[in-house]
This record gives structure tokens, sequence and C-alpha cells, in this order.
């Protein structure tokens, strides 16, 4: 390796997930979640697998993250829908970015732009069902819809998208599912009855977790995130036949023989209780390695796991050898898909009582993302 760690990304396992998850999705379009850099896996190169695994749209948080993927030359639709004050929503109808909005004040906001630069803005208005989160209450969604309906009459925006956003669906069989899609539905009719919800206005509401468990939630498109990482959205349920993508390497630093009693790292939490070999991995909490991860999570060294000993530091942690073998520069995997029998993802997180959203978005920008294609 050129660096003392790599994140290897398995783009051939995106395409696959990718084109699972449409299957399972039937005959609705998929839009690939790519925000947060792709889940840390790398916003281009995983938006253009993505898009050859039969994605036919994107999606962002914020705009800055469509406005990226223009620069990298990616041409197919994307919606961001983490609008806040600041966000450069000229340059975003410039760039063909479709927005969301929740509120009236934000609808005003994006119909200023659309006056600007003399482009109509492509809208989803979100309605929240149930999460708390974005999303309009459904008390204040007739007052939006009549909104942007004066706006669309101005020729300032179209309403392209209604949707909303589940907050259970990872969990089979809780009560707010089928609340919030009766709430979902509520809306929608609301909408058909406005008159803003034409034939060519796109209903979405499926995260990864709904497409897997939920049919009757595809409406006309589905959103995955995690899944299209090869993640389970619903780790009790098993895999789906998805694969993961990200494998984290490291390269031994450093490796020496200490005696009986010596303590390991800050604070001393790991005492050594014989002779034995240490070796020095050059990952750490600025890396997105969990600084309680000492003394749980495993890694593959030499042939088998070993836990990490002692506390995480900035930018190392240490694991106990024994007698077995482990030479400078010898490969340490944190975490991969299990095929040579290295931790996954997903055990990394039940260890650390995370999720695995977490474990691949955390790992930092001096780690290099390395594609396999």
């Amino acid at each position: 390796m050129a660096t003392p760690a790599q994140a290897r990304v398995d783009l051939a396992a995106i395409r696959h997930n990718v084109a699972l998850l449409k299957e399972r999705a039937g005959g609705a379009e998929l839009m690939g979640a790519v925000k947060a850099d792709a889940y840390g896996h790398g916003l281009v190169p995983c938006s253009e697998a993505a898009l050859e695994g039969g994605a036919s749209r994107l999606g962002t948080a914020f705009v800055r993250e469509a406005l990226a993927l223009r620069e990298g030359g990616v041409t197919a639709p994307i919606l961001s829908w983490l609008i806040t004050a600041g966000e450069p929503l000229d340059e975003a109808l410039e760039n063909d970015i479709e927005l969301s909005a929740s509120d009236e004040r934000l609808l005003d906001e994006i119909a200023g732009a659309a006056r600007r630069t003399g482009i109509t803005a492509k809208l989803h208005l979100e309605a929240d069902t149930g999460m708390s989160r974005g999303g309009c209450p459904l008390a204040a969604w007739p007052a939006l819809l009549a909104r942007a309906l004066e706006l669309r009459a101005e020729g300032v925006i179209d309403i392209v998208g209604l949707w909303s956003h589940f907050a259970c669906a990872d969990i089979p069989g809780h009560p707010s599912i089928g609340r919030q899609l009766e709430a979902f539905e509520a809306a929608l009719k609301l909408a058909e009855q406005a008159g803003a919800a034409g034939s060519h206005v796109i209903r979405h509401i499926s995260n990864s977790a709904a497409i897997v468990s939920l049919p009757d939630a595809r409406y006309d498109l589905v959103r995955p995130g995690i899944a299209m990482y090869g993640l389970s959205p619903i780790p009790e349920l098993g895999d789906f036949g998805l694969r993961q993508a990200m494998t984290l390497v490291a390269q031994a630093g450093l490796v020496k023989r200490v005696p009986e009693g010596s303590g390991v790292s800050y604070a001393h939490l790991y005492i050594t209780d014989r002779e034995t070999t240490l070796g020095l991995v050059p990952l750490g909490y600025a890396d997105g390695i969990l600084r309680h991860a000492g003394g749980q999570a495993e890694v593959l060294a030499g042939g088998r796991r070993r836990v990490i000993v002692g506390r995480v530091c900035m930018d190392q942690f240490m694991i106990d050898m024994d007698d077995d073998p482990l030479s400078a520069g010898d490969e340490v995997v944190l975490f991969g898909p299990g095929d040579g029998g290295e931790p996954t993802a997903q055990e990394w997180a039940d260890t650390l009582g995370t999720i695995t959203h977490e474990i691949v978005t955390r790992i930092g920008s001096r780690v290099p993302r390395v594609y396999e294609r």
C-alpha cells in the first residue's frame, strides 16, 4: 500500500446491491442516496456505480453535495432535501438540481432564486407524516400546497415530487409505520384535491428498510441509502443478499516484544499478563475509529482475530499478538465483507452499540478510498 491505511470500495458490490434493490422495488424508480460522501464510500465513483446498477436518480442532503456531483460529470437527476440558510440556490437551479421544501418561507426563497435566474425550480414538497424532523406538519400542509400552487401559476416553480420519510421502517411491525402510511395517503389526497399531484409528480417515502419489508410503500420511487453499500437495513432479518462494499485495512506500523506487566496506551487500561508481541495499527479516532473500541472491537491480523487493546489514540491503536508472527508492513483488516474471516461492519456496530451507518461514515478523509471496479 502507498499509504498506511486504505478504505477499499468494491464498486461491483454497489452495482449488485442497486440491481437487487431495484428488483425488490418492482416497477418503482430508484434514487440512490449518496449524501455524506456516499456514506463515506466516495461521492462520484459510488454515484456512477449506482447509476450503472439501475438507479435513475440520486439524492443528497445538501446542495453543495449535488453541485460536487455535477462538477464530477454526473448528469442524472439529483434531489437535495436539506436546504438551510445560505445554500447556493441560484447555482442549484443553474445546475438542474431539484430541491425540497417543507415551509412557505423556503418556498419563497426558492422562488426568489428562480426569478433571479429565470429558471423554473423543480420542487419536491415534503410532508411530516410522523417523524417530527423535516417536513411540513399535516395541519400546515394545505397552506403549503396553496402557496406552491400560486408560485407554480407564476411560472417560477414546478411541483415534481411529494414525499416523506419513515421513522421506524427498520423495526418491523412498529405501530408508527401504519400511521405514517395513512398520513402520507392523506397528504397525497389533499395534494390531488388541490391540483398539485399531476401524473408527472413522483410520490416517494421508502428508505432501505421499507424497500425490503414494506412492498405497499413503494409508490413511484424508492430511496435506498445504507443498503446500497451492502449493509443490512434490518440486521435481525439477515443481509437480503447484499454485499458489503467497504473493506478497511491498514499496515502494521511497528511490532515489538514487551515484558509481562507492560501498560499499553493511555491510562494503562490494558496491562500485559505475560511477555507478548504488540502491533501498532496506524488508525485512530481522527480517522473514525471510535475511542471506546479498545477492549471490544476485533481486527484480523496474522490470520486470526485480535481484540484492540488499550485506549484508541488519535492516530493509532494497539493489538496483542501473543507469540504469533506479525511484521511491520503486514496487513491488518478492521472490517470487510467477512469473506476472509475478518469482522464485518455489522459486527463492529453491534460490538460498539451503534449502527453501520456510523461505522462507515466516520472513516476520515485522510484514509484514501481505493476503488475496485
